[in-house]
């Protein structure tokens, strides 16, 4: 089926090519200004860290329902090698990882898809390359990602312990978890989205955990550019609503948030421990510092964020 008219009608109406001159890579993160970071500093209060990066491991999510995402595998390629010639001199450890980029906890960078014959800011599909990787749109573009971070903590808001599969999140879910955790989304802000799916990894049931996801929906869209929102993650697996609202169109959030909007998403980010703190004090808004790995050409790349109260 082809895609339908109103999504069109949609792409159009968030759509920020130019917004930031012709050349801009980073898109929404342009939000995040120096006043922005400033302000954002001043969310820490008590110094609480928590790391939301879920561990790094032959036992990650990845089921091989993506080709080549492949859970992180260490292999040791120095052990208590000799540095010199003095058998009691030092000796040193060194690891490879192999991994796909998207395995574990990662921003996608705007290369990450495209639909239509289109990029982010008209940058052209060629500059892509199956050999040398994306000459545009690439991880390393995406730079610091520091600022206000805001939980919405959907099922909290909605009264249960996670969201069902496939639940299609609205804008008014979102008004509901900003309602419940007396926040408010702004301009600049790193919106983390809690749907509670991250239990079932917790659980060892990777199945349930790939299978079928709780996400944003193209009824979201709007509510995040006209927020001004910098960047979106989820605790998830696929980021939007899988299987999706509409059977004639494959992620379309993606398509919307990353090609039109120039939006950056995360996966894979581990909401429990700082939801259940948020809970606790009543505060859902924080320093958050989320830089990806600047691993030049990739369309995306593994980050640790960390919140801080």
């Amino acid at each position: 089926m082809p895609i339908p008219a109103e999504f069109f009608a949609l792409a159009k109406e968030v759509n920020n090519w130019g917004r930031w001159g012709a050349a801009d890579e980073r898109g929404t993160l342009n939000l995040i200004t120096a006043d922005a970071v400033r302000s954002a500093a001043a969310e820490v209060r008590d110094g609480k860290r928590f790391s939301l990066a879920i561990p790094m491991s032959l036992d990650g999510p990845q089921l091989g329902f993506v080709p080549g995402r492949t859970n992180p595998t260490r292999t040791t390629i120095a052990h208590f090698e000799l540095y010199g010639e003095d058998e009691r001199g030092i000796r040193f450890n060194d690891d490879a990882v192999q991994m796909g980029v998207q395995a574990a906890t990662h921003w996608d960078s705007l290369g990450h898809a495209s639909y239509d014959g289109r990029l982010y800011n008209g940058f052209a599909v060629a500059s892509i390359d199956p050999d040398s990787g994306a000459g545009r749109l690439g991880a390393e573009k995406l730079g610091a990602i520091v600022g206000r971070g805001v939980l919405l903590d959907l099922p909290r808001a909605l009264g249960v312990e996670r969201l069902a599969g496939g639940h299609a999140l609205t804008s008014t879910d979102l008004d509901a978890a900003e309602e419940a955790g007396n926040v408010r989304v702004g301009s600049g802000d790193i919106v983390l989205l809690r749907t509670g799916q991250m239990q079932h990894l917790h659980a060892g049931d990777k199945m349930s955990y790939c299978i079928s996801t709780a996400g944003p929906s193209t009824q979201t869209v709007k509510w995040f550019h006209e927020r001004g929102v910098a960047a979106v993650a989820t605790d998830n697996l696929s980021f939007e609503a899988y299987p999706g609202e509409d059977d004639d169109v494959m992620f379309p959030v993606h398509m919307l948030h990353l090609v039109e909007m120039g939006l950056p998403q995360g996966q894979n980010f581990d909401l429990e421990a700082l939801a259940a703190d948020c809970a606790g004090d009543g505060r859902y808004s924080f320093l958050l510092s989320a830089t990806p790995e600047p691993i030049v050409g990739a369309t995306g790349a593994p980050v640790a964020p960390i919140a801080i109260k």
